[in-house]
């Protein structure tokens, strides 16, 4: 009997562990795939967060007159958008899960590289980037309603983000500034190829799983470690964004501090910066190329202010810098002294040609009809001509180019002159008695 009576007991107790271990079967797959789904969750979530901020700092920037702001803000705006309906898969309906989130995704890569196009110049594109975000949204429907196939649906973004990626890095390296800092722009560049392969990689790997074994690869650490990347594309393109109109800003700050608002001419305090720079890196003195200085006067300019109104004088002072620029070489300098007085610098330059551009200059000034508003009238310059001398200093130089200037005007003004030259340096062919030796 006691035998008996004990073997309900072991039977209970085996049919325990056996239901235990069913359980432990049964409740497994679901803990693994619950924690996969939270970890996903988690990233979308922390970077849908980042591009809350991101948001903010671009929001910030709206009024700022730098071309492509907007777009990147709107970019940003999409991301905010659509990773909480992605976080919600399988909460929410998949029509809205699935394809309406996709496809902003896609738009919010077509509007940061409409935001690159404009702030450098070129093409948005529009049409071009708008089918492509058609095709997601039909890949997404085909492919959820029709066959449904995980590794299709990300296939099909994932080729999108690539290409919006490459396309970045394309025009971002073809067409930066070259007067800015390439810094900024060959990161932003190397981090758009990056995001690139790492969209592709993701849509290779999703390529070698077959469509039942979609959701179990969730919790592997090469589709987790591949989400990561891919989520924090637009956060991180965007941070470099900031940067780049930050330092656009910062550009036309110093722009402005640098430059004569009306002419556009340099500023006599950035003029004489570069003067000093320039003297500084010429020691030792080349004899035959020293840099040269041109101090230029527009003859009689009040009476063009009394005949024609301030407008008129300040038609003529613009169109003079204008016509100045189209004979400068690189590298040579101009800016406005004071009134209607300017300053040409040449980094390197014999007297005669120095003589040549300065008779250049005089010749084409007085050609010149400047016509607006005000009517149309001619006016003349003259041109007081020094080349620079061993450890000489910026004053000196002026000092000497100036006392040139005054020989030239009281010579009867629309001249050149020539100061502190040798006799037997020989002045242009055409120079006649417009360019003279003070």
């Amino acid at each position: 009997m006691p035998a008996r009576a004990a073997l309900p007991t072991l039977y209970a107790k085996k049919s325990s562990t056996a239901v235990g271990r069913s359980l432990r079967i049964t409740i497994r797959p679901c803990l693994i795939s619950l924690r996969a789904m939270l970890t996903v969750v988690s990233i979308l979530t922390t970077t849908a967060l980042f591009s809350v901020a991101m948001l903010l700092v671009l929001g910030s920037l709206l009024r700022s007159p730098v071309a492509g702001v907007r777009e990147w803000f709107f970019a940003n705006l999409a991301m905010v958008v659509s990773l909480p309906l992605l976080a919600l898969r399988n909460t929410i309906p998949d029509v809205v899960s699935i394809v309406v989130a996709n496809v902003i995704v896609s738009l919010a890569g077509a509007f940061y590289y409409a935001g690159c196009a404009r702030f450098l110049g070129r093409p948005t594109r529009w049409k071009l980037m708008l089918t492509g975000v058609t095709l997601v949204g039909v890949a997404m429907v085909v492919w959820r309603y029709v066959d449904a196939n995980l590794p299709l649906r990300v296939v099909a973004s994932t080729s999108f983000n690539a290409i919006i990626c490459t396309a970045v890095g394309v025009i971002l390296l073809r067409h930066r500034p070259r007067d800015r800092s390439p810094y900024n722009f060959w990161f932003a560049a190397l981090m758009a190829f990056l995001f690139a392969a790492t969209q592709l990689v993701r849509g290779l790997y999703f390529l070698t799983l077959a469509p039942d074994e979609s959701l179990a690869m969730l919790n592997s650490v090469w589709n987790i470690s591949l989400l990561t990347v891919g989520a924090v594309v637009m956060p991180t393109l965007t941070m470099i964004a900031v940067m780049i109109v930050h330092d656009a800003m910062l550009a036309k700050v110093e722009h402005a501090l640098n430059h004569d608002h009306l002419t556009g001419a340099l500023t006599r305090k950035r003029f004489e910066s570069i003067a000093r720079d320039l003297l500084a890196a010429a020691q030792p003195m080349q004899p035959t190329a020293p840099p040269v200085l041109l101090l230029i006067d527009l003859d009689h300019f009040k009476r063009i202010n009394d005949t024609h109104g301030h407008a008129g004088g300040d038609d003529v002072l613009r169109a003079f810098v204008q016509m100045a620029r189209g004979v400068m070489r690189p590298g040579d300098a101009l800016g406005r002294l004071g009134g209607e007085e300017f300053g040409l610098l040449l980094p390197a330059a014999s007297a005669a040609d120095a003589a040549a551009m300065a008779e250049s200059l005089r010749a084409q000034a007085e050609a010149q009809i400047v016509s607006g508003q005000f009517g149309s009238c001619r006016y003349s310059i003259s041109i007081g001509v020094a080349s620079a001398q061993r450890d000489d200093s910026p004053d000196r130089l002026n000092a000497r180019a100036d006392r040139a200037l005054y020989v030239a005007k009281n010579g009867g003004r629309n001249r050149v002159a020539m100061e502190e030259i040798q006799p037997e340096t020989k002045l242009p062919a055409n120079a006649g008695r417009n360019v003279v030796r003070a």
